[in-house]
């Protein structure tokens, strides 16, 4: 197994959000374009979603080679987009592309719905080390994320299908993010009280 290597913060947060930024900054260039290839004809957005798969893996494969290791979600992430990415292209349907969020929300909230069936807090196990916290409360945000994402996901599928694809880029770009943020920052300052020292914990 490789060691884990320390990356600065800033570096890491460009390479995960970047090309996420990048297919945006694509789409807003190409959005009013068509591209004629093989006979077939192109929207500006079947590109730039083509054009968005080798930068994420670029940006996965530099993340991976500066901490020296491969995350399960990095892992599950590129797989999601190469697979949905190559059916947006192969079918010339952008559909393809905009399931892929409800697909991901909808996975975590899977995963973490499971675990809750089970008794058990899969986010204690990921980041129990980062947020040191009582079981109690990896309780009860393993339920409220699962319920968040769960949200997050029938918000995509309602925006993807009723609203303009101009209006789901914006939305997928940086109003989920957003969203997923000030959920995040909300439920961890409600659960400070369940929040361990780390000084104690090692008492």
């Amino acid at each position: 197994m490789s060691e884990k290597k320390d990356v600065n913060p800033i570096l890491r947060q460009v390479l995960e959000l970047g090309p996420t930024v990048i297919f945006f900054l694509l789409y807003m260039k190409l959005k009013e374009q068509s591209f004629d290839i093989g006979g077939t004809e192109y929207s500006g957005f079947i590109i730039a979603t083509v054009l968005f798969v080798p930068v994420l893996l670029v940006s996965i494969g530099i993340l991976w080679k500066l901490t020296g290791q491969l995350s399960r979600l990095q892992i599950f992430t590129a797989f999601v987009v190469i697979f949905f990415g190559a059916l947006t292209a192969w079918f010339n349907d952008e559909r393809f592309f905009k399931m892929k969020t409800t697909i991901v929300y909808g996975f975590f909230a899977a995963i973490l719905g499971t675990g809750l069936l089970q008794g058990r807090s899969y986010l204690a196990y990921v980041l129990n080390e980062m947020l040191p916290m009582e079981e109690t409360g990896w309780m009860i945000l393993t339920r409220r994320l699962c319920l968040g994402f769960t949200v997050l996901a029938g918000a995509n599928e309602l925006v993807w299908r009723t609203m303009s694809t101009d209006l789901w880029v914006k939305i997928e770009t940086f109003g989920f993010p957003i969203l997923l943020f000030l959920y995040l920052w909300w439920q961890v300052m409600a659960l400070q009280k369940y929040l361990i020292d780390p000084a104690d914990r090692d008492l």
